[in-house]
């Protein structure tokens, strides 16, 4: 029987009175933020902090506590795609949250409706937005977006329309998240006061290693400043700054069509990540990173192994743009039975023409896309240093040389790996390539005039294709 103790609710485990307490199996404690959300009755909090200061631990024990206590609760898990809670909120769940013995015992999943179904009745969905069906046609007592900075605004305000099932005193969205810029929607919210903010710290973290500290203490830039430090601070000297929106270049799962024409980009890499990214072209000239390998400490031979039994079932790639490491590619072509083209590595024609890519056209669309769970699979050596590990991550930190003045003439290299792919992809298309027969379509000259008229109008630049 699991002992709850009514003056320290925010303790809980099975067998209390009996238990013998240690260090590896005491109970969960609430602490500083985490215990403020616990007694927090706000219609929408956020718990907000650095990395490991145990954001997700506290929300999932406060969910798993309020289900117990309240039988015939409706509570949901969700993130901006269902894929990406697996790997994530799931694993925290079962492994740390429920005591030992409960899985399957006193809470089943269900496999079919996707969710934990608990012995009083109360259950605890799992979703994505990316499939609001489930969410937004069913009523939930407490809903927790994790990642809550993935999402654009107005999926927190229809989150918050479900919030009307009844059985918990008070209705709750309750959502975590690291810092990102200041000017983000999610912390301009929190600032007109519509969402409680509580700010979690390394100190609300018992478990938290001076190992692991000194992991957030080597990072650089934005990165240390929001991962180490827990400050909405911006990217200073961005590279991509002016192109990139995640809400436009970051777009949901689709079916490629199978006419579309594929395309692999490749940075070699074994100490820095290694990166595959398989692209598709629409009708129209569009291109859609819908795939990608971003992995250190792994040979060449077996990655390349991996990406043939990936792409069994697919069109072959219409072309193979690599890295110029003569014996990488070698291996490469070898292990997955492809030709490869050597990379233009002109870096900062490169920036241009990526720059050209994300830039929307006449017609409101930019030419560049990054379908969302593209990662094959995660890199945890990766997470644990809190690098990035895919490349939509590296935009915020690919930087201008601001150190030795070199704004607008080279970047820093760091952070690039998937930068890198993606350049090698823009080059290879907007530079004329007479081996295959294929020319960059340049403006005619009324078209530049135009472009450059709307660019110093503040509209939408340049026709590049």
């Amino acid at each position: 029987m699991i002992t709850i103790i009514k003056s320290k609710p925010y303790l809980i485990c099975d067998n209390y009175n009996k238990i013998q307490v240690t260090k590896d199996n005491r109970p969960y404690r609430a602490l500083g933020a985490a215990l403020q959300a616990w007694k927090s009755g706000r219609r929408e909090v956020l718990l907000c902090g650095p990395a490991g200061t145990g954001k997700s631990r506290g929300i999932l024990q406060k969910l798993h506590f309020c289900a117990h206590k309240y039988p015939g609760a409706r509570i949901l898990i969700c993130r901006k795609t269902r894929h990406s809670i697996s790997q994530t909120a799931m694993v925290t769940y079962e492994n740390k949250v429920l005591p030992e013995g409960w899985l399957d015992k006193y809470v089943h999943f269900n496999t079919v409706d996707q969710q934990y179904e608990y012995t009083n009745g109360s259950v605890i969905g799992v979703g994505g937005l990316d499939k609001p069906s489930k969410i937004m046609s069913s009523e939930w007592d407490m809903i927790y977006p994790q990642e809550a900075i993935e999402l654009f605004e107005e999926d927190w305000e229809s989150l918050t329309t479900r919030l009307r099932n009844g059985v918990i005193p008070y209705q709750q969205l309750i959502g975590d998240t690291n810092p990102s810029a200041p000017y983000h929607w999610l912390k301009k919210r929190c600032d007109r006061g519509a969402t409680l903010m509580l700010y979690s710290k390394h100190e609300d973290n018992p478990s938290v290693t001076p190992e692991y500290l000194a992991t957030l203490d080597a990072l650089t830039g934005v990165r240390k400043k929001r991962l180490r430090d827990g400050i909405w601070a911006a990217a200073e000297g961005m590279v991509y700054e002016d192109e990139w929106d995640p809400a436009i270049h970051l777009v949901d799962r689709f079916d490629i069509p199978a006419e579309w024409d594929r395309y692999w980009s490749v940075d070699f890499g074994f100490r820095n990540p290694f990166v595959w990214q398989a692209w598709a072209e629409n009708p129209d000239g569009e291109l859609f990173r819908y795939a990608e390998i971003y992995r250190t400490g792994e040979l060449v031979e077996d990655l390349a192994k991996q990406i043939n039994e990936l792409t069994a079932d697919e069109p072959r790639p219409k072309s193979v743009i690599c890295d110029t490491d003569a014996e990488d590619r070698a291996t490469f072509e070898k292990h997955a039975g492809v030709r490869t083209k050597a990379a233009e590595k002109a870096v900062t024609t490169g920036i241009q023409s990526v720059q050209g890519r994300l830039r929307r056209k006449r017609n409101g669309k930019p030419s560049l896309y990054f379908l969302r769970d593209s990662l094959v699979s995660i890199d945890h050596s990766l997470v644990d240093k809190n690098l990035p590990y895919c490349t939509e991550q590296e935009f915020e930190s690919y930087i201008w040389d601001i150190e030795n003045k070199k704004i607008k003439e080279e970047p820093v290299k760091q952070f690039d790996h998937g930068m890198d792919a993606m350049r090698y992809l823009c080059m290879y298309f907007d530079k004329p390539r007479k081996d295959s027969g294929i020319y960059f379509d340049l403006p005619t000259e009324e078209e530049q005039k135009q472009a450059n008229y709307e660019e110093e109008e503040g509209s939408y630049g340049s026709f590049w294709r």
